[in-house]
């Protein structure tokens, strides 16, 4: 489990030939570009362009749409994907500037149809607006002020004020009406309306390009890659300079590119020289990369965690159903949506996950006993299998104990391998003992075991004195003595963490607990109806075990994945980092 070795490497090459070299790196695929103008910062920090999938996606929720055009030859992707996007955004405008324009409507009727006149023929006066509730409407009547009631309510008056200044004696504050008279904002209302009937009819002459434009999604998104890849070089006529991260193996064959594209590559530097390389991580189990990713990106100075978090939220996740009926039947879906998962990378790879998780439920669940909540028969060959008992409260809470304890020391060993020098990696390793040596002082403790005790309390002492000794390391002695004694306040989260883990007993047990509850209800029915009993009891066992199954499924993966990347990420994975994002090519050839 590590990070892949990074080099960041530097193209120079004519401008003429900049278009060709960039389609020959995204060829390549292995490039993860490092902006170097302030276009390409602000195009890079806002990710892949989005808009050839969002002009599909305004097109295609269109209805109805018309009939599609198979032949290609006079379509051109890019005009369709301009003039969706150039639809939309006219669609968003008169849309809001509508719903504007209603509302002003709505607001001016009660003051009735009428055109403002100017100020020349009120002679200098001016109207102006209130909404005035009754009670203060004895404030509103004063000898010396010109006043209207145009329309009322059960709650206001609307009054109406002519007055050369804003009186400044009102009750409340005037209401701005605008100076455009609702005649005229009905006539608008009319317009826009108009207009929206021709957007529309546009959007929906576009919709017969769907299926073509669908096909062309990756050769647009290729372009706009290539866009912006170029956005991010630095130009100085009549060259440029381009400057990415590649993964050290890939090096010799963007060598091999250069000698006959560009000049040689030029400023090699290994990762480890740089304060910021993205992250690429090798693992084995590439499954484990999504779960990581969900939360987090680890830094390029830490380790891959993706193996053992496919390994550990596999065990959580069978923990929790523990039921082998339930894992049955989690097979039988990954069976029959095979084939979907199969069309990606992504759907690949999950389709592993999802049938590791399947086979590592199963064992559990034979391990437990369960089969959609029924024991197997004693004295059968299952039954011989079945050593965990779900009910013991004492060894199942032992059980999720321990593997706590393994799992947040184990964070800590791998926190401590990453540093270069000893005295960097006591801290972590203090933490790793003391977890330990709790673990062994508690199972001395249940045990009675006095030499179990004894050396897991020697160890937990020796592991906090390294935490406390080292933890500032390389600070001024004052600063380090503070810190060392701050550091020691972990012992309640470490404490907390491991307890945090008993959910896995917990929602085990509920999971099982509600199996056999559902069957013992269908079996009280089936007893006291009989007859017309067999079908409610049938009834209840499918919609019983069919929401414990989704609870079940949705409790493992919920909290599966939050004992990873909230109690294990606190430990072993702490700073984030930048994904590798490789400039490669989505269409195929």
């Amino acid at each position: 489990m590590s990070i892949a070795t990074l080099d960041k490497v530097t193209l120079v090459g004519h401008r003429e030939n900049k278009g060709e070299v960039l389609a020959g790196l995204q060829n390549l695929g292995c490039l993860h570009l490092i902006p170097l103008s302030p276009e390409g910062r602000a195009t890079g920090a806002s990710g892949p362009s989005k808009d050839a999938r969002e002009a599909l996606q305004f097109l295609a929720s269109a209805s109805p749409r018309r009939k599609q055009v198979t032949n290609p030859r006079h379509f051109n992707a890019a005009r369709v994907e301009h003039e969706a996007l150039e639809l939309q955004r006219r669609l968003f405008q008169l849309r809001n500037r509508r719903d504007f324009v209603a509302t002003r409507i709505e607001n001016l009727s009660p003051w009735g149809d009428f055109e403002f006149p100017t100020r020349e023929e009120l002679n200098g006066y001016r109207l102006w607006f209130y909404l005035v509730p009754h009670h203060l409407m004895r404030e509103v009547d004063t000898p010396d002020r010109r006043w209207q009631v145009t329309h009322q309510d059960q709650r206001y008056c609307y009054v109406v004020v002519i007055s050369i200044n804003e009186p400044e004696d009102m009750p409340v504050a005037r209401l701005h009406t605008g100076a455009i008279s609702r005649p005229r904002l009905t006539a608008e209302l009319e317009e826009i309306e108009t207009a929206l009937e021709d957007v529309e009819a546009e959007r929906l002459a576009l919709t017969r390009w769907c299926t073509l434009f669908a096909r062309a999604l990756d050769g647009l998104e290729d372009r706009a890659a290539r866009a912006q890849a170029s956005a991010q070089t630095a130009v100085a006529d009549p060259v440029y300079a381009l400057q990415a991260w590649i993964p050290h193996q890939r090096l010799d064959d963007l060598r091999e590119f250069a000698r006959v594209h560009t000049r040689p590559c030029r400023s090699p530097h290994r990762g480890r020289m740089s304060n910021h390389p993205p992250c690429s991580p090798m693992a084995p189990l590439r499954a484990g990369q999504d779960l990581v990713q969900f939360y987090m990106t680890p830094s390029y100075w830490l380790w891959d965690p993706s193996s053992l978090v496919f390994l550990s939220f596999t065990l959580f996740f069978a923990m929790i159903v523990a039921d082998a009926g339930y894992a049955t039947l989690l097979a039988v879906i990954v069976l029959i949506y095979r084939k979907r998962l199969a069309t990606s990378e992504a759907g690949r790879r999950w389709r592993f996950m999802l049938s590791a998780m399947a086979g590592a439920t199963a064992v559990y669940g034979i391990l437990a006993g369960s089969y959609f909540g029924v024991s197997p028969p004693p004295q059968s060959p299952l039954d011989s299998l079945h050593i965990l008992d779900l009910g013991n409260f004492e060894v199942m809470m032992a059980l999720s104990v321990i593997i706590g304890s393994v799992h947040i020391a184990w964070a800590n060993l791998m926190d401590a391998l990453r540093y270069r020098h000893w005295a960097q990696r006591i801290a972590p390793l203090g933490w790793t003992c003391a977890v330990l040596g709790g673990l062994a002082a508690w199972g001395g403790m249940q045990l009675a075991s006095d030499d179990l005790l004894h050396g897991g309390t020697a160890l937990l002492a020796g592991g906090l004195l390294g935490v406390a000794v080292y933890s500032g390391h390389g600070q001024k002695p004052l600063k380090r003595i503070f810190t060392g004694l701050t550091a020691l306040t972990g012992v309640s989260g470490a404490f907390g963490d491991v307890l945090s883990y008993l959910r896995l007993f917990a929602l085990g047990l509920a999971s099982a607990s509600l199996a056999v509850a559902f069957n013992d209800m269908a079996a009280g029915v089936r007893d006291s109806m009989p007859g017309l009993g067999f079908l409610f009891a049938l009834l209840i066992l499918l919609l019983g075990h069919s929401l414990n199954f989704l609870l079940s499924v949705s409790s493992g993966f919920i909290h599966g994945l939050r004992l990873n990347v909230i109690e294990f990420f606190k430990w072993g994975v702490k700073d984030e980092g930048n994904p590798y994002r490789p400039f490669d090519k989505k269409e195929s050839n």
